[in-house]
């Protein structure tokens, strides 16, 4: 139970700041409903937990080769969150597209923000940095104790991300079509920024500028 406790922790620390996939689950709960919200989140919880098991259960050979291609990630992760954020700002927030949309594109959703995560350099990064200072990767030989963590990494992330989706299709009410449009565009265009960052990393990495 200590260690499920501590994963919990984990779970919700590495989800709750704020970042791209949690511009994608607030613009995607304003446009289509707190179902799709939900999902998307649910898609960054099963990214997180992966990463917490390759770190629970001591994967060297795995964090040695995601820390190799980091540069090629970053750069993935940034074209596809300029497309999504390009993508985001032909999306129209109105109650007829969370009325139809959503149905059709909760696999998508849950698959996107899932890629986009385990896309992210920095997770897998601050998974090992958080693991290794409350001493759960030495914990990771005993695969019950790994287990139990993982599980709770899992809970935590999944619970920051129904709370936040539920938290926005409430306030959603009160506000006007016209600014959910306007917001729908800022958080486009921050996912972009986002994204030429990725796209920029790669190319200062790569020695292209």
């Amino acid at each position: 139970m200590y260690l499920f406790m501590k994963g919990y922790i984990i779970g919700i620390s590495i989800a709750a700041p704020v970042g791209p996939i949690g511009l994608l689950c607030i613009q995607r709960t304003l446009a289509y409903g707190r179902r799709s919200g939900a999902f998307s989140g649910l898609g960054a919880a099963c990214a997180d937990s992966t990463y917490a098991a390759i770190a629970g259960f001591g994967l060297s050979a795995v964090v040695s080769v995601l820390l190799q291609a980091r540069i090629w990630v970053a750069l993935l992760g940034g074209v596809a969150l300029i497309y999504l954020g390009a993508r985001n700002l032909l999306t129209k927030t109105d109650s007829t597209a969370a009325q139809t949309a959503a149905p059709n594109n909760l696999f998508w959703m849950f698959g996107s923000t899932y890629l986009l995560t385990m896309s992210n350099p920095a997770t897998i990064l601050s998974f090992l940095a958080v693991f290794a200072a409350i001493g759960a990767i030495s914990a990771g030989s005993v695969y019950l104790g790994a287990a139990l963590t993982v599980a709770g990494v899992f809970l935590g992330s999944a619970s920051w991300w129904l709370i936040l989706s539920s938290l926005i299709h409430w306030l959603k009410r009160g506000i006007s079509p016209l600014v959910m449009n306007w917001v729908n565009r800022a958080s486009a265009f921050v996912i972009i920024g986002f994204g030429v960052y990725g796209v920029l990393v790669f190319c200062v990495s790569a020695g292209l500028v």
